[in-house]
């Protein structure tokens, strides 16, 4: 077969042939090759759950595609909140059209992920439905959460520190500069992120927030964080990673990196004492060798600062931050 057609998401004879050559032969999973209705799997911790919807443009992008990303995606969900990441759902919708052969190196690509990520693919669903050739996909992950490990938003503090994990806006500039045609070698940044974050809690370091910086960049997640604490953080320009190229683009174009989405990123907020070790850490990782510490948190002054996020700018000045308003780059992940 070259292409999807309607009888692949029939049930019958086709949609076998489809599960078995393509997605069975690549996941290679005990529990989904027993192909019942709901995978059936050991745990014995508190249990992370997410979700999540893949729809990027174009599926396939320099450094990566739209299968990597879902897992990327998907496992750095259940790693912000501390948990291991174990197991994952698919789900498939093929529009009549779509290129067996393009599916068959995304499925190849999600496998090969999910073995670099070292979670299962349990559990799948595919239907095809009328259209010119898209692939969309659908997510569950469930990870387990080691005992005594309590990360989320509103638990920053005071005088904490607020560290990234690498330059910021290379995912956003990947697929803006592929759309429109625009030639450079910046690539994507889609990672898993279990390593550093499994490191971090293995050495001991007291992490109260981390957060994945996806769409609306690292002042969207930092603006959310802050709102969430009703504290008052502040970044520091000229300590904030960015990529010359991507900075390049942004100039070109008219773009503010801080509000570019990343896919291979994450923010953690630690206690000042810890904060060089965690850096450390996380340079030690792969994915993670431009972490730096960018800024910090601290309680409002007065009412304008609780929950506001401050830029210091390079000249000295102070600039509020917001949230991302309107559309930003649809279809990024």
């Amino acid at each position: 077969m070259d292409k999807i057609i309607m009888e692949h998401g029939s049930g019958g004879r086709a949609t076998g042939e489809l599960i078995r050559d393509i997605f069975e032969s690549q996941f290679n999973s005990d529990v989904l090759s027993e192909m019942e209705d709901a995978a059936v799997v050991e745990g014995d911790a508190t249990i992370a759950m997410t979700t999540d919807s893949f729809v990027v443009t174009p599926l396939e992008f320099p450094g990566g595609d739209i299968g990597r990303l879902c897992i990327c995606g998907t496992v750095n969900d259940l790693c912000m909140r501390g948990a291991i990441p174990k197991y994952i759902t698919c789900g498939f919708i093929l529009e009549e059209g779509a290129d067996v052969a393009t599916l068959r190196r995304l499925v190849k690509s999600m496998a090969d992920t999910a073995n670099e990520a070292g979670v299962k693919i349990v559990a799948g669903d595919t239907k095809v439905v009328e259209g010119n050739g898209g692939i969309y996909v659908n997510t569950a992950g469930v990870g387990f959460v080691p005992k005594g490990v309590d990360i989320k938003a509103k638990n920053a503090q005071d005088d904490d520190v607020i560290i990234v994990s690498g330059n910021v806006g290379d995912h956003h500039a990947t697929i803006l500069s592929q759309r429109m045609g625009i030639k450079n070698t910046i690539v994507s940044d889609n990672a898993p992120l279990q390593e550093m974050v499994k490191k971090l809690i293995d050495n001991k370091i007291p992490v109260h927030v981390l957060r994945d910086v996806t769409r609306g960049g690292l002042a969207t997640v930092l603006k959310e964080l802050a709102l969430a604490s009703k504290l008052c953080f502040s970044i520091n320009q000229d300590k904030l990673p960015v990529d010359s190229q991507v900075e390049s683009l942004c100039g070109l174009l008219g773009l503010d990196p801080l509000y570019m989405g990343n896919e291979g990123k994450l923010v953690a907020i630690v206690p000042k004492e810890y904060a060089a070790q965690a850096v450390e850490i996380i340079r030690s990782c792969k994915y993670g060798e431009n972490a730096c510490m960018i800024g910090a948190v601290n309680t409002p002054e007065n009412e304008t600062e609780e929950g506001a996020l401050i830029l210091k700018t390079k000249i000295g000045g102070r600039r509020f931050l917001d949230i991302l308003q309107g559309e930003g780059l649809p279809r990024i992940c």
